[in-house]
């Protein structure tokens, strides 16, 4: 395993190929973001001539670099400071999302504070989120489900997050105002 100052890389031979598998510090949220193929030094020419088979790519042994991954101290120090930045927007949005009823600012706020942690790799955002608002993880799994239903929020498959929809920033942008209009 190497770092550098923007990531750590795992190393992974297979044959005559060498595959490198680069995650950015911070949580480990799923695979690598970038993999690298190339013939290992000394490799057998005539492998190398051939190119890099789907057998190789078969080969490549993602939870296990992925067990490693978890384990850098990299990741660990940046798991922190996720964890702290996830926790400070949690509870601002905790605070205005507590006193919510399931409103179309509920659910555009909801959506948007999921994306946020999401978006800033926080492992599981939901049980945070239940948490930091007093709601249990499937009541908070159930209004995520409304809100896209509803068409604040885009799914991404297999991921926690999505993209605000434009209905969304509207009823923010007007929640916004309001608040304004108090002050």
């Amino acid at each position: 395993m190497e770092a550098d100052e923007s990531g750590f890389e795992i190393t992974q031979g297979q044959g005559a190929w060498l595959i490198r598998m680069w995650w950015p510090t911070g949580p480990i949220a799923g695979g690598p973001q970038r993999i690298t193929v190339e013939a290992s030094e000394g490799a057998v020419t005539r492998d190398v001539a051939r190119g890099i088979s789907t057998t190789v790519l078969r080969r490549l042994d993602l939870a296990a670099a992925m067990k490693l991954a978890e384990q850098a101290p990299e990741l660990q120090q940046g798991m922190a400071e996720v964890t702290a930045k996830v926790e400070e927007v949690g509870s601002s949005a905790g605070l205005l999302l507590a006193d919510q009823g399931v409103s179309e600012t509920y659910l555009a706020m909801l959506a948007a504070t999921y994306k946020t942690m999401a978006d800033m790799g926080a492992p599981a955002p939901v049980p945070w989120l239940a948490r930091l608002i007093g709601r249990r993880p499937e009541t908070v799994k159930d209004h995520l489900k409304r809100a896209r239903r509803e068409g604040y929020l885009t799914t991404v498959a297999g991921k926690a997050g999505g993209e605000l929809t434009e209905k969304a920033t509207d009823v923010l942008d007007s929640f916004g105002k309001a608040g304004e209009d108090r002050d």
